[in-house]
């Protein structure tokens, strides 16, 4: 029986062009990488919090693109005209979140770094947040979800199955590794922060981006 189930599942992702996943996979793992307001937050918050803050982050970031994938594979996008309201209150959300994200890491006092740093719920919590709602209003998540993801896959053949055992796995799985390379990179600039100008100077840096972004989504609504 068990084998029978596998066949089957096998066979149904055999019938989405493994060539598609892969030009999927290679062209989220390019968008993932250039650097946007999602990255800069995920190191601004591995900096400042460490592994833990970094991957809740993390986790956020990549909640916030299954989101929009799955708009996209649903065609949930073409209801999202008739509520267009929602998206209208998310970025609203958004923005004021960014700005109030932005003021915390400008007025963000430097101190001596711990290795690792004790975190609680709320501060895990808040990490998640701000990777989920930074995807959420990202201009190139919105636009890579929406306008190049039809273009390397036929959403035509994408049904439950195919979404859930080939799309999903392949966006954690290279969103995981992108967003594991800044944390590292992240975590490594942090142990050897030690000068109050380096660590202001990288504040100040994340909250100059988070600031860009809501000014963008701002222009691109109005």
């Amino acid at each position: 029986m068990a084998r029978l189930f596998s066949w089957q599942v096998k066979k149904r992702i055999d019938m989405m062009d493994i060539s598609q996943i892969l030009a999927f996979a290679v062209a989220l793992g390019v968008a993932a990488f250039i650097p946007g307001p999602g990255i800069t937050t995920l190191v601004a918050r591995s900096v400042s919090g460490g592994s833990l803050a970094g991957f809740a982050t993390l986790g956020g970031l990549i909640v916030g693109d299954l989101v929009y994938l799955s708009l996209a594979v649903f065609g949930l996008a073409i209801l999202a005209k008739s509520y267009a309201f929602v998206f209208v209150l998310i970025k609203v959300v958004a923005t004021f979140y960014l700005m109030l994200l932005a003021w915390r890491f400008w007025h963000a006092e430097p101190e001596v770094l711990e290795v690792e740093k004790s975190l609680n719920k709320r501060d895990l919590l808040s990490a998640f947040m701000s990777g989920w709602l930074v995807t959420l209003s990202n201009p190139k998540t919105i636009t890579f979800y929406m306008a190049l993801l039809p273009m390397v896959v036929d959403l035509t053949q994408i049904n439950v199955t195919r979404w859930a055992l080939a799309l999903v796995p392949t966006s954690i799985v290279v969103l995981l590794c992108v967003g594991g390379f800044y944390m590292l990179a992240a975590m490594t600039a942090r142990r050897i922060l030690a000068s109050i100008q380096s660590q202001r100077l990288i504040y100040r840096s994340a909250a100059t981006a988070m600031v860009a972004a809501a000014g963008s989504m701002v222009l691109k609504s109005a």
